[in-house]
This record gives structure tokens, sequence and C-alpha cells, in this order.
């Protein structure tokens, strides 16, 4: 099992997530994260750190979101590692919640 960043990240993109993951298994795009399905340990350190609730364990995804278990190990094997936090995207406690983000995902 793994854990995966869902739809809510898109243009929020907050950093809580990175700071307390003991493997770098984040990886950071333009608008979004992803983790590393090859990385993570299922530790369950990053999953309660979300701010926007965008994380969760692969067997605990709605069903709306499962297409987001192979973008994220897609987008891992091309973005570059996160390993410190950062501040979130200017707009992110406005987009924190959107739903049907999808289109607006930079790759």
């Amino acid at each position: 099992m793994t854990f995966v960043v869902t739809e809510n990240c898109i243009r929020c993109k907050y950093t809580d997530c990175v700071e307390v993951c003991p493997v770098d298994c984040f990886h950071e795009g333009p608008n979004f994260l992803v983790i590393d399905p090859e990385e993570c340990i299922d530790c369950t350190l990053c999953e309660p750190e979300c701010p926007a609730n965008a994380i969760f364990a692969e067997t605990d995804l709605p069903p709306d979101q499962i297409h987001f278990v192979e973008l994220n190990a897609e987008l891992a094997r091309s973005w570059p590692v996160i390993s410190e936090s950062r501040e979130p995207l200017a707009e992110a406690a406005q987009w924190d919640g959107i739903q049907d983000k999808m289109g607006l995902l930079l790759r």
C-alpha cells in the first residue's frame, strides 16, 4: 500500500506533508505534489499534516480519486523530489475544497 496525493492538492500545493516524510517520496510540479509509490514506506505521517486533506491511503481513496494512483506514479518519474516545506501557492486557500480541478493540473 502507498499514500496518494489527490485532486484537492491542485492549485494549493501545501507542503506541510513534505516536512514530515522520512524518505523524501514527494515530488513537486508547478501546482501539485505527488508521492512516489516506489519510495513511500506507508509511515502515515503525511496524511494528517495535509491542510487540504488531499492525501489518502491507497486503500481509502474515494472512488472518484482512484485515477490519482497512476497519476502519482507517472508524475513522480519526471518531477523533482521536494524535501523541504515551502510556502503554498498564493491562491491556495481560495482553491482548497474546489472540485473538478483536474483540468487545471500543470505538468
